[in-house]
């Protein structure tokens, strides 16, 4: 049985990140969560989440749908009580044992989501169980999302919309009171766009780190610039830039660092320190971004017939989060950097062939189940490996955070709480700044 799970994030009202929802759906459109298909897909779920188990959990809670046999098979003591958010639907409240199955696992500290709430009785019942409610902003009336709200509210119940696929569906959750909120809409949103690139700061903080080294090394540097879609296109906007008047462009990070070389490295991200804002780029995007790039280089081991390399795979989708991130058009933004016409035409225009790759890894993150089987058969990549490639990719986007974190706190205690990144760098790399304060 071929299945495909995502995790779509949930943000607050300041569109900050909340928690996510792992979402499960067999191949071919088949509901996961149909009744003749329970007890199969019980077991199938059960392993996958074993073995994924550590893979699936970042720094944030939890939400996801279990079935009455998963309840039975005690599948949500796989994760910590904080971990992890219940969530069921009408299969479990119409079965004669939800009370007592709910009963058990709150004894036990785990906390509760209803999907869909609807106006019957059967749902009240069940009312002093829930500590969340989620509604489809996606398919139900205004009407009926507003008393709804007003229900969650008097009966103190935290609501979180879910379905939101425009700016109309989010205004009318913000409006209705929502607390949280969760759709590709909301995926994508970010609140100000920045006017020139934005940099994550942490991992802009350990680039500092890495390049006032001793000795160098330029293999770490390259892994850090190119897990950041911002880094990565401020690096090589400067190097093909008029002032280094290169023979031929390149859209290598590698290139980049020897035609830039170390002493220009260092007076680049001195410059970077002076950002006027002091705003580093929304966390969340850059992460999606660092995920996409590594899903679609992996998707790549299963394809020969694109005319791309896996590097490019991974530039491609990095890069397409970039018109969330900056203030200009794709056109703009792409004609300061030189890839190749296919990249081009997937990311501006969704068309040739590599757009297809990027349409699976868009349609895997949208949990868009038809054409992520359509764009996978099309591309000859094998549906049964899908949902393992992107779990071991949001094992390791997880991991690099961690590692990330960690540097910048033990650079924070060894250079201080107070000192800025200017200080940490020292006055070493500033002799020069002059000589590029055109770039």
């Amino acid at each position: 049985m071929n299945k495909y799970v995502v995790r779509q994030p949930i943000k607050d009202k300041q569109g900050n990140l909340f928690g996510y929802e792992i979402l499960f759906q067999e191949e071919r459109g088949s509901g996961l969560y149909n009744q003749t298909n329970d007890y199969a897909a019980a077991d199938s779920i059960s392993n996958f989440l074993a073995q994924n188990n550590t893979k699936i959990f970042s720094d944030k809670i939890t939400f996801m749908t279990f079935t009455p046999n998963l309840l039975f098979k005690n599948t949500p003591k796989i994760f910590k009580q904080n971990d992890l958010v219940i969530q069921i639907e009408d299969n479990v409240i119409v079965h004669p044992l939800a009370t007592t199955l709910i009963q058990r696992f709150r004894k036990e500290g785990y906390k509760f989501a209803i999907n869909d709430f609807q106006f019957a009785p059967r749902y009240f019942g069940l009312m002093e169980y829930l500590d969340y409610i989620k509604l489809d902003f996606g398919k139900n009336e205004a009407v009926s999302l507003e008393n709804t709200v007003k229900l969650a509210k008097n009966f103190n119940k935290i609501c979180i919309a879910y379905g939101i696929e425009t700016q109309k569906q989010y205004d009318l959750a913000k409006q209705l009171g929502a607390d949280y909120f969760q759709g590709q809409y909301v995926a994508e949103k970010v609140e100000t766009k920045a006017n020139k690139t934005d940099y994550l700061q942490s991992n802009f903080f350990q680039l500092v780190v890495e390049v006032t080294k001793d000795e160098p090394d330029v293999e770490m540097i390259e892994q850090i610039i190119s897990r950041d879609a911002a880094l990565t296109y401020g690096l090589l906007k400067m190097v093909n830039s008029v002032y280094f008047a290169l023979r031929n462009r390149t859209s290598s990070i590698r290139q980049a660092l020897v035609t830039l070389g170390l002493g220009q490295l260092k007076q680049w991200i001195y410059l970077l320190s002076f950002k006027g804002d002091k705003e580093f780029g929304s966390e969340d995007v850059l992460k999606r971004s660092f995920l996409r790039a590594n899903f679609a280089a992996e998707l790549m081991e299963y394809n020969n017939t694109l005319p791309i390399s896996k590097n490019e795979a991974y530039l491609m989708g990095m890069f397409s989060t970039m018109g969330s991130l900056i203030d200009a058009t794709l056109e703009e933004i792409f004609e300061d950097i030189p890839i190749s016409e296919e990249l081009k035409q997937a990311l501006v225009y969704h068309k040739g062939p590599c757009s297809l790759l990027l349409d699976l890894v868009l349609c895997y993150e949208r949990a868009d189940w038809q054409n992520i089987t359509n764009y996978a058969d099309i591309l000859g990549i094998p549906t049964n490996m899908i949902a393992q490639i992107y779990f071991n990719c949001v094992e390791e986007v997880n991991r690099i955070w961690e590692t990330i974190q960690d540097v910048e706190n033990e650079s924070g205690q060894e250079n201080g709480q107070d000192g800025t990144i200017e200080e940490i760098i020292g006055d070493s790399i500033s002799d020069g700044i002059d000589d590029i304060s055109d770039i």
